[in-house]
């Protein structure tokens, strides 16, 4: 691991992420749109209008639940 990065559990597999991102910028960084995930850091739900205001620290665990349409 660098200074550069943090290491966090997602989805139950320890990951190296740029240090210093908030959660839209994780969502983001792993190319995936807000409107069809749900965020969950360490067991709280995080409401898409606090993206901004949570950071992503070393050690976190976060769970992404992704929507999927179809018929």
């Amino acid at each position: 691991m660098s200074e550069d990065t943090v290491s966090i559990v997602l989805n139950g597999e320890e990951r190296e992420v740029p240090a210093g991102l908030n959660v839209r910028e994780l969502l983001s960084h792993l190319g995936l749109q807000e409107g069809a995930v749900v965020v969950e850091l360490n067991r709280e739900i995080v409401r898409r209008e606090g993206y901004d205001a949570v950071e992503i620290e070393p050690g976190d665990t976060i769970e992404l639940v992704h929507f999927v349409g179809g018929g």
